[in-house]
């Protein structure tokens, strides 16, 4: 999905600077406060490092945060996050070869392949996006707060395909930052998604936040008690019975918005292994119809969502921009094949 850099999502980067454990405790295990077990059990975790853990409601156990003076059971589940020392953001260039739609001394809009990371991170500090903008344009603005990141605004998830403007000079990331805040971007998706929606458009209007559960997912909380605000429009544009292809429009960006919100209306996105669409949620269990299926997910590897159009106005010339991307051949090919298959098992 897509995260906006536009200073009110900056927390949410939260987990590229965490460590991520995660334990069920044996079966024979004496009882023991928490803070004890971790500090032997995790390398350089101190009291004082678990303690801080703890305060920040970064250590669940069986999905509830917990206290230092919990003793944990056998069979206890227990997910921890330790934050990590700073790290030098210097960003090392790479000629990895962009997909360029439209540039001029200002900015550029790129289409970003579906497997590609959009700027360093945790377990991804070369071969992504930002590295080959470095390595083919000079001096690109940052802004503030996104070390690492110059020439970002906001990014789509690594495995989400499609198109993303780029920043090339101070006031036309100024520009399009303040135009992405006030949600005048018009950003429009595909995505495939398990079953067949309750009408044929509507709007999930729901938070999203990270999950208590597991901080690597986001949640909706239609009670608006955690999370940020997010607003997805969506339309159905094709019926295949038991997958369906939705346009989805956003009004926020939030981190996985569209993934979270699709789980969240009981359509997850195709074969979306993060939010549960990597199952057979809809149809028969015969040995024929799963392996048409595995078929789809061997050729679709990932999630099924496409960043297909963007428009914005220039910041400069204030001309109305628009592009579109056409849906990348494995998307392609799945669409394709679900369409065939409906046509001859009516």
């Amino acid at each position: 999905m897509e995260e906006i850099f536009d200073g009110e999502n900056q927390e949410e980067e939260e987990l590229e600077l965490f460590e991520h454990y995660t334990f069920v405790v044996d079966k024979g295990q004496q009882a023991i406060r928490i803070d004890k077990f971790l500090t032997e059990r995790v390398a350089n975790a101190t009291r004082n490092k678990v303690q801080t853990a703890i305060d920040n409601e970064n250590i669940i156990v069986n999905g509830k945060p917990t206290k230092a003076n919990y003793k944990i059971k056998p069979l206890d589940e227990i997910k921890v996050l330790f934050e990590k020392p700073p790290r030098d953001t210097t960003v090392i260039p790479e000629n990895i070869a962009l997909d360029i739609l439209f540039e001029d001394e200002h900015l550029l809009v790129v289409n970003k392949p579906a497997g590609m990371v959009a700027h360093p991170a945790q377990g991804n500090w070369t071969g992504t996006l930002v590295n080959a903008l470095v390595y083919h344009f000079n001096q690109l603005p940052t802004l503030p707060g996104n070390s690492g990141r110059p020439g970002l605004v906001h990014r789509i998830d690594k495995d989400t395909s499609g198109l993303l403007v780029i920043a090339k000079s101070e006031i036309a990331m100024t520009d399009l930052a303040h135009q992405f805040f006030h949600h005048t971007i018009e950003r429009t998706y595909l995505a495939l998604v398990w079953g067949e929606p309750d009408g044929d458009e509507g709007t999930i209007n729901a938070h999203v936040g990270r999950s208590a559960k597991d901080r690597k997912v986001m949640d909706a909380f239609p009670d608006g008690s955690q999370g940020k605000n997010a607003i997805t429009h969506w339309k159905v544009l094709q019926r295949l019975r038991y997958v369906s292809l939705l346009q989805c429009n956003l009004e926020t960006g939030r981190t996985h918005q569209i993934r979270a919100h699709m789980r969240y209306l009981g359509h997850p996105l195709f074969n979306d292994a993060m939010y549960g669409g990597d199952k057979i949620l809809k149809g028969t269990q015969f040995s024929k119809y799963k392996s048409f299926v595995q078929n789809c997910f061997d050729a679709l590897p990932r999630q099924a969502l496409h960043a297909m159009s963007l428009g914005f106005i220039h910041p400069i010339t204030k001309e109305k921009l628009h592009f579109e991307s056409p849906l990348p051949s494995d998307f392609q090919t799945v669409l394709e094949k679900w369409e065939q298959y409906v046509q001859y098992n009516e």
